[in-house]
């Protein structure tokens, strides 16, 4: 039987760090290819948003897997998600948003969200996304929005204790009071892995794992090649 094939496209070498345990946990007889390319994020971070040269990068990678058997591809950076939006009508094939299983399931659990992000580019389009969820749902939601300030730039600098110690100040200072936590960068996770239990009063969400569980169920339903 051919196997089943699926494509990661990250902004981020620690992207594939994160997402290699969990395909080979959730998708063991799953051909995974990732594709890194920094130069989407940093040209997004430069401009403040998605430019025109990370969607037509986009577009390339996605049209290139598709045509070496790649049944579904999931971009795994937040902060280009409103390019995935763009493209993924010009596909026949499932082109997905890293975020968007978990903005579901956020919305679904409660009205009063907080959303903690390091980087300004990620926290406004997966602000977005949870308004476009709760008004697809029905439901009226308030946003506590948390940017851990210079932790992205510890992180760049190779500080990751650092970076851990400003996402969990902030996210400890800034969400006591919501029904329920979504981390806005899929690498934010292992700082609250690392938290007390007491630490946050709130359920936390994160991208990667309802990600993998999303593609296993979206693969179930895709004819195979």
């Amino acid at each position: 039987m051919t196997p089943r094939r699926i494509c990661l496209i990250h902004t981020a070498p620690l992207m594939v760090q994160l997402f290699t345990p969990l395909c080979r946990d959730r998708l063991p007889d799953v051909k995974v290819t990732q594709i890194i390319n920094e130069s989407m994020i940093k040209d997004t971070i430069e401009a403040g948003h998605v430019r025109q040269p990370t969607i037509d990068a986009l577009v390339t990678f996605a049209d290139a897997c598709f045509k070496m058997g790649t049944e579904l591809v999931m971009v795994t950076c937040s902060s280009i998600g409103p390019a995935v939006d763009l493209i993924q009508g010009r596909f026949d094939k499932p082109v997905l948003r890293v975020d968007e299983p978990m903005a579901e399931a956020a919305v679904a659990k409660g009205r009063r969200i907080g959303v903690a992000a390091t980087l300004r580019t990620t926290l406004e389009p997966t602000a977005q996304l949870l308004r476009r969820k709760a008004e697809e749902a029905g439901k009226q939601v308030e946003l506590i929005e948390c940017l851990c300030e210079g932790a992205f730039e510890a992180v760049l600098a190779g500080d990751t204790e650092t970076h851990d110690a400003l996402v969990s100040k902030a996210m400890v200072n800034k969400l006591g009071d919501v029904d329920v936590i979504v981390l806005a960068q899929a690498s934010m996770a292992r700082v609250v892995d690392r938290l007390p239990p007491e630490a946050l009063t709130a359920p936390v969400l994160s991208s990667p794992g309802l990600a993998m569980e999303y593609v296993r169920e979206r693969l179930a339903r895709l004819r195979p090649n």
